[in-house]
This record gives C-alpha cells, sequence and structure tokens, in this order.
C-alpha cells in the first residue's frame, strides 16, 4: 500500500500482521534531504508525535525497549507516526548525545523494511561508530549495496576514522572518493580536524589549497580550521590573510568565532591595540549567547574591567532571562580581574533568582576566597550551597586540595583526594592522576614514606595504581632508608608488573632472598 504525500508517510499494523506503508518518492536532492531530515519534523511535528518522542527519550537505552515502545504504539495504540517524524527524532536524540536512542530508532525502521536515503544511512554509519566501534561502522558501509555507497556514507566513514586518528585509512578512503569526485567540503573538513588533532598544523593551509585547487567550495567551517592552525603556528599573518579573504571575498563571511581566534592569538602575543580593534569588529557581528561569553573571557583576559561590565550589561538586556552559563562566565571573568567585590555582587544577584542551584558558580567564589586564605568564608559558603541543594562536585573538592597544598596541610589535602573518589567523572580522572603525581613528587622531596603510603592507599581506593605510582614510592623508600619486604607480594596482588627498570628501585626497597 503507497501513500502518496510524503509529509504523511505512515507506519501502522496489528498485533498478529504488521502492515507498513511506505512512500513511492522520487530521489532527493542534497537540499531536499536536509530540509526534510533536519527541520521537517521542527516545522511540522503534531501533539502525537511529540508525546512519542518524549515517552522514548525517557526510556532504558540498554534493553531493547525502543522497538517494544514503537511497536506499541503502532500496532497496539493503532497511532500513525511518519518516517520523517523518526528520523526527526534521531536528530534531536543525537543533538543530546542519546546515541543508543537514535540508533535503536534506525535499527527499527531497517526491521520493518522502510528504506534508507542517503543522508540516513550515513546518519546509521556515524552511530554505529559512536556505539559500536570503527569496525562496526566499516562492516556497515562494506556491505551497503553499490548505489548506496554516496557522497554521505563516503564523507561519514572518513569522518569516523579522522576522529580516530586513523591516518592511513582516511587518506586510502579519500583517495578513492578522489576517484569517484566525492571529496567534498565535509571530506576536506574532516580531515583538516584529523591534522589539527595529530598536531600537523602546518598540513591544514595545504589541504586549503587543494581544495580551491579543485574548486571544492570552502565554509565556514574551513574557515575556522585555518585560522586555528595559524593560532597553532602562531602565524599572525596567515591569520590576519584570512580573515582579510573573508572580508574581501565576496563569499564566507567571517563569524565572531574568526574575529574571537585572532583576538586571542594577538592577546598571547602582547599585541593589544590590535587585539583591542579585532574585538570591536567582533561586537559589530549579530551575537549569541556563546558570542557574548566569549566577549567576557576575551576583556578579561587584556584586563579591561570596564568592557566587561558593559558587554555584561548588553549581555542582560539582549535576552529575557540570564541563563546559569552566561553569569558563570562573568565569575570567572571577574575572578580573571581580580575583583572579588564584583564576584560577590555577581553571585549575590545569581543566587537571589536562580531556578536550579548550580555549584560550578559556587565553585568560582570558593577559588576566590582560598586564593586570599579566606578559608572559613569558604566552608561557610559551600556550607550554605549544600543546603540549598548544590552537590558539590570533583572540582569543588580539588579547589580545597590545591588551598592545602599550597599551605602545606598536606594530612588535610590527602583527606580531600580520599573524599574526592565517588565525584570523580569519567572525563576527570586524569586530572585526578595528574594531581597524585604532585603528591608523590612532594613526598618524594620531602622523604615521607608516611604520606606516601596514605596516597598509595587512597589510590588503590580509586583504581589507579600503576608502575607510576609503585616507582615514585620506591623512591621515597631509597630517599628515606627505609625497605619494606612485603613489597613484590603487594605489587602482585595489585597486578602491577615488574619491569626491569622497576626491579632496579625494587631491589632496593625490597631485595630477593637469596640477596639478603
Amino acid at each position: 500500500m503507497f501513500i502518496q504525500n510524503p509529509r504523511r508517510v505512515l507506519l501502522f499494523g496489528t498485533v498478529t500482521a504488521r502492515r507498513l506503508c511506505t512512500v513511492a518518492s522520487k530521489p532527493q536532492t542534497q537540499t531536499q534531504t536536509q530540509i526534510s531530515s533536519r527541520n521537517w519534523w521542527y516545522l511540522n511535528k503534531s501533539r502525537e508525535s511529540s508525546s512519542l518522542y518524549h515517552r522514548i527519550t525517557a526510556l532504558d537505552a540498554t534493553d531493547g525497549s525502543v522497538s517494544q515502545a514503537l511497536d506499541q504504539w503502532v500496532m497496539g495504540e493503532r497511532k500513525s507516526i511518519s518516517k520523517y517524524d523518526i528520523i526527526g527524532f534521531v536528530d534531536q536524540l543525537r543533538k543530546y548525545k542519546q546515541y543508543t536512542l537514535a540508533l535503536q530508532l534506525l535499527e527499527w525502521l531497517e526491521n520493518n523494511g522502510i528504506e534508507f536515503s542517503y543522508g540516513e544511512h550515513a546518519r546509521r554509519i556515524n552511530l554505529l561508530w559512536k556505539i559500536r566501534g570503527i569496525a562496526s561502522a566499516e562492516k556497515y558501509f562494506t556491505d551497503l549495496p553499490e548505489p548506496a555507497k554516496s557522497n554521505a556514507t563516503y564523507g561519514t566513514l572518513l569522518n569516523c576514522y579522522c576522529n580516530e586518528k586513523l591516518t592511513d585509512k582516511a587518506m586510502e578512503l579519500l583517495e578513492t572518493m578522489r576517484e569517484l569526485n566525492f571529496a567534498s567540503t565535509y571530506a576536506y573538513n574532516s580531515l583538516m580536524c584529523l591534522y589539527m588533532k595529530l598536531g600537523k598544523h602546518e598540513k591544514v593551509p595545504l589541504l586549503l589549497q587543494e581544495m580551491k585547487g579543485k574548486c571544492v567550495v570552502l565554509n565556514l567551517f574551513s574557515y575556522n580550521m585555518l585560522m586555528s592552525s595559524y593560532v597553532a603556528l602562531k602565524d599572525i599573518e596567515g591569520a590576519e590573510r584570512v580573515l582579510i579573504e573573508m572580508e574581501t571575498g565576496g563569499g564566507v563571511k567571517p563569524e565572531w568565532s574568526v574575529y574571537g581566534q585572532l583576538t586571542a592569538m594577538y592577546i598571547s602575543a602582547s599585541l593589544f591595540e590590535k587585539a583591542d580593534l579585532a574585538l570591536k569588529k567582533l561586537e559589530r557581528k549579530k551575537k549569541d549567547r556563546e558570542a557574548f561569553h566569549h566577549l567576557l573571557s576575551l576583556y578579561a583576559s587584556i584586563g579591561n574591567a570596564s568592557e566587561v561590565n558593559r558587554i555584561w550589561q548588553s549581555l542582560k538586556s539582549s535576552f529575557p532571562r540570564t541563563a546559569n552559563v552566561s553569569y558563570l562566565t562573568m565569575l570567572q571573568s571577574l575572578y580573571r580581574l581580580d575583583d572579588l567585590d564584583g564576584l560577590q555582587k555577581y553571585f549575590e544577584e545569581w543566587e537571589s533568582d536562580c531556578s536550579c542551584y548550580d555549584i560550578r558558580l559556587v565553585n568560582v567564589l570558593i577559588r576566590a576566597y582560598l586564593k586570599r586564605d579566606m578559608l572559613a568564608a569558604a566552608e561557610l559558603l559551600l556550607e550554605n550551597a549544600v543546603k540549598k541543594g548544590a552537590k558539590r562536585n570533583y572540582m569543588t573538592i580539588m579547589v580545597f586540595v590545591e588551598f592545602y597544598m599550597k599551605n602545606r596541610h598536606m594530612d588535610l589535602a590527602l583527606k580531600c583526594m580520599k573524599t574526592a573518589i565517588p565525584e570523580v567523572k569519567e572525563h576527570e580522572w586524569q586530572m585526578y592522576r595528574e594531581k597524585a603525581s604532585v603528591f608523590l613528587k612532594y613526598f618524594e622531596e620531602e622523604k615521607d614514606v608516611d604520606g606516601a603510603e596514605e596516597l598509595y592507599r587512597i589510590l588503590k581506593q580509586a583504581n589507579c595504581l600503576d608502575k607510576e605510582v609503585y616507582d615514585s614510592l620506591f623512591r621515597t623508600y631509597i630517599a628515606a632508608g627505609k625497605v619494606e619486604l612485603q613489597m613484590r607480594q603487594r605489587m602482585k596482588a595489585d597486578g602491577v608488573e615488574i619491569v626491569s627498570e622497576t626491579e632496579k628501585l625494587l631491589e632496593s626497597v625490597c631485595p630477593k632472598l637469596d640477596n639478603l
């Protein structure tokens, strides 16, 4: 059964026999695909489709309940849903990083015999990479029929390779895309991102030249990448050429982000007059919240307090409500300006009208108090924040760790390190280990075996024991002229391998019995 109107591609069925209605549609152009997939749901969503979307977002992504929910909607409740509604859901879920739910929606469509467009195949590749890894994305692409291996699907796989820093595979795929005339703006932008990730900044301008030579259109992202490469290379003249080309070329016009990068570069080079001129140009651009935040940070970085306050007032007058993240940026700017009075003023202003008590703002004021050794004020602030519903996070505790370390209260700093363990998120473990390394070095220098052993116990609890921790512990024992005859057993129990370098240290702390 076919329904001719693509805006009413209905999926429905019964419990015993599923009947799926699809649309007999002509191939879409890239523009049509973008409009239907990215904006269609926003423009045409019904109350029913919104209800289904919110039902899906509340599901557990791990138990296959998405398929059950859709089957219940279509077969159990006999309600209609269009393919474009589902794709709209997918795009919304991707936006909010709910990738597993998004992938399950696409799999449900496929299992029900719905044909995918090029863009929908590309989404599937991207989601498979995010959820199941690059091998899964590669297999899906390889298994596609040749007509479906389009500019979009090639480009998405290339982007996956670039994000994984798989340079050889990326270059091989790009060569194939060149042969097929698929080397698009998106493909080149992905490759530029790869070079930036690898620190090969000098290769980005060469790619831009290749794009121009092959008449591949440059977009704003391309120019931002080019600007970023010159910033990384500290090539001010190159960055200025990019801006001149954008301002006079008649093609892509510079957005605030371009001026922001150039301003930061000028500030880094202490070219404050040029930085100020670039900031004025940035201000003349149409601004969203992020642009205002960038202005606040940049003016604070050159110590211009009056401009920080002027931009703040402009931000507040531009939006009906001042968001937490805007107050956070303002407080961070005032911290950089060392303006405690301003910090307290705007913190109290935020606190008096906030709908969500954000610990990040509390952390900024705590840091300002501790910078001035105002420990009692910092502790009282945190106590009151917790009473008002704030939940301390890893950074809250680390601010106190830094304060205690600065004042050589290492016992209190270690207690904070232990307290922080339950609060550490996955992306924060590297920072936690780096902080632990500072402790390790301190205990070595102080020949403090007791302190080193206490840190060892904390790191064991945090599951952060490795060769570096043990080597430092050995050096502390050696510096203090002490031995620990159970050290070999401890390493074995902790699953830390004894390599040749470690053995040399270990022999001084825990000599083998035949050497005694």
